[in-house]
């Protein structure tokens, strides 16, 4: 490695994360000793080219029928060295723009990009080669941070909530939920004697974005201006709200497309938007089942907390305030990725990443492969 990485010593890291999202690559830059200590630098995101977001679509569609996490037929191949050679890029743009020589970074954390991911099957698949990335920055890289999880019998997601327990001592009072509105939607809950519990709570913006990019080839419901139009259908929410999913007690796991929107077909865009808005938001609220005790304060991270109306609809579901990430001095948009960094830290140390109340891990582990830069 360009800096052995030491227990108690702060070490630069990098995150790149993608994740269930489409959009493209988040950077971000952690000075961390993979426990409490956290420097936030810069970060940045780089999105991904109109092609390489068409042939994602097809890879999602393509990696439905895997058998084994190391399987690329059809096109998932060419699409994940794609991937990979934009990751490079990427670190590369990142590292200029910012004035940071590479060889000052000690390890990168490398997500990759979720084509599926199915935990009762014990099968996560993150297109993205840790080898090539390592090869092509020269930095030594932390890759398949949940593998090992899953192999074990854990879950494999959510994978943040360790990182979310080290910022929760910015948060003035205890518990606390740190909510991430992504793609799917996921929850840490962090006590006062620092205990965790995190599970996906449910869709996030990933039903939304669909509907919205059907009907209008726009990304998303930018500020929540087309849900805020429309009015809620109760008996469609009714039905995406029987999800047996709701019920089940966690640590528990989605990918991007365990629920469908088929209840809300025939709507109108704006009224389609708002039914799946209410119900990213009611699935959020249904989280507090599972709560041993009531979050005395929210915080919202991720693309979702950009939703007026989301973020409104959250606040009625729930006891006690709900907040934006900045409202803590934190980067919302950054949080996944800097927790990548984290991880990686964490993985190299050999410290746990994933815990039996965040996973569903037999105990705590730690997990990724470390490729050292050739």
């Amino acid at each position: 490695m360009h800096g052995k990485v030491i227990m108690g010593k702060l070490r630069r890291a990098l995150g790149l994360m993608s994740g269930t999202s489409m959009d493209g690559i988040d950077v971000a830059l952690l000075d961390t000793d993979g426990d409490r200590e956290l420097r936030q630098g810069p970060a940045a995101s780089y999105a991904y080219p109109p092609e390489i977001k068409v042939k994602l679509r097809s890879a999602l569609a393509e990696a439905k029928g895997l058998a084994a996490r190391e399987q690329r037929p059809g096109s998932l191949g060419d699409v994940e060295r794609a991937l990979t050679e934009l990751n490079a890029d990427a670190v590369d743009r990142f590292l200029r723009a910012n004035g940071v020589d590479k060889g000052n970074i000690d390890i990168i954390g490398y997500h990759g990009q979720t084509v599926l991911h199915d935990a009762p099957r014990r099968l996560t698949v993150q297109l993205g080669d840790g080898r090539l990335l390592a090869d092509r920055t020269g930095v030594d890289v932390v890759f398949d941070l949940r593998a090992a999880d899953v192999a074990a019998g854990g879950q494999g997601a959510p994978l943040v909530p360790v990182y979310h327990r080290a910022l929760a001592t910015q948060v003035p009072e205890l518990p606390a939920a740190f909510l991430n509105v992504g793609g799917v939607a996921n929850v840490t809950w962090i006590g006062r004697d620092g205990r965790m519990l995190a599970f996906d709570t449910g869709p996030g913006n990933a039903l939304i974005d669909d509907w919205v990019l059907a009907h209008t080839g726009a990304t998303h419901d930018a500020g929540g201006a087309l849900a805020a139009k429309g009015t809620c259908n109760e008996d469609a929410l009714q039905q995406l709200l029987t999800n047996n999913y709701f019920g089940v007690p966690p640590p528990k796991s989605l990918d991007r497309n365990d629920f469908s929107s088929a209840p809300i077909e025939g709507l109108s865009l704006e009224d389609g938007a708002a039914t799946l808005t209410a119900f990213t938001a009611a699935a959020i609220g249904k989280a507090r089942e599972h709560m041993p005790e009531e979050p005395r304060l929210w915080v919202v991270c991720g693309g979702g907390r950009k939703n007026k109306t989301l973020m409104g609809l959250i606040a009625s579901h729930v006891q006690n305030a709900v907040v934006p990430a900045e409202a803590l001095g934190l980067d919302g948009d950054f949080i996944e990725a800097q927790a990548w960094a984290y991880l990686a830290v964490r993985s190299a140390l050999q410290l746990p990443i994933t815990f039996p109340e965040t996973t569903g891990a037999p105990a705590p582990m730690t997990g990724g492969v470390l490729l050292g830069s050739r």
